[in-house]
């Protein structure tokens, strides 16, 4: 059992930068795929940002691709969340997720994570 607590959640203007941070509670380094989802009200929850703890691939959903970075502190167990640029479609609960394997090239989606965080808010107004 992975235990994941997320932080650094905010409000910004549009063109802002926040950075998420996911601490797990043992180590992940190995042969995980961990990421982050966000789920906006009404909307089902997406792919943002995998990183294969293996090698360190990563994968990001289009909409995000050059403004956001996901990376791993393997000596502190956290995985964090860069975003930058941020828009007001970029509004959402954001969660942290974990399982052991790899990533499937991206493909991985929210029903092959086994384990969660419980969210933090990130809200960027106009």
């Amino acid at each position: 059992q992975v235990h994941l607590v997320e932080s650094g959640g905010g409000s910004v203007q549009t063109g802002g930068s926040l950075r998420l941070s996911c601490a797990a509670s043992e180590n992940t380094d190995s042969n995980y795929c961990m990421g982050w989802f966000r789920q906006a009200p009404g909307k089902e929850r997406e792919g943002v940002a995998l990183i294969w703890t293996y090698i360190h691939s990563t994968y990001y959903t289009d909409s995000v691709k050059g403004r956001f970075t996901v990376s791993q502190d393997s000596a502190k167990n956290t995985l964090y969340l860069e975003m930058n640029n941020l828009k007001p479609e970029d509004t959402a609960m954001y969660y942290c997720a974990a399982d052991s394997g790899h990533c499937r090239g991206g493909n991985r989606n929210a029903a092959d994570f086994r384990y969660w965080g419980q969210g933090t808010q990130v809200t960027v107004s106009s």
